[in-house]
């Protein structure tokens, strides 16, 4: 098998994370306590989130914090999954130079997220 990527985020409110992921497609497949801990996944993309103390969302910001991008095969209907479920657009769908359409949120905590077409 070759390499795999799986990330790890640091909420300040698991249970807001969780809720705000699950809404983006993503299942819930381990919890934990001690410190609160959980893994989703959504086909092949895998996140942790260990709950810590809150940080500055500008902390996570772009350009001095992460860009989460992943890449969908309906970016629109993503985008619908995002609007119907009362998500707040950073930036809503846009053709970019470099030939994709993505559309741009921010989780609870701040961190960046680009959806975007695999095309």
């Amino acid at each position: 098998m070759g390499m795999t990527l799986r990330i790890e985020i640091f909420p300040a409110d698991i249970e807001a994370s969780l809720a705000f992921y699950t809404a983006l497609g993503f299942e819930v497949v381990g919890r934990k306590e001690g410190p609160p801990y959980a893994s989703i996944v959504r086909d092949e993309v895998r996140i942790g989130m260990v709950q810590s103390h809150a940080q500055p969302s500008e902390h996570r910001a772009v350009p001095t914090g992460t860009e989460i991008v992943l890449g969908v095969d309906d970016v629109r209907a993503e985008r619908d999954r995002l609007v119907a479920a009362g998500i707040e657009l950073a930036e809503d769908l846009q053709d970019r130079e470099w030939g994709l359409t993505d559309v741009r949120v921010h989780d609870p905590d701040g961190y960046y997220l680009r959806i975007t077409d695999r095309r």
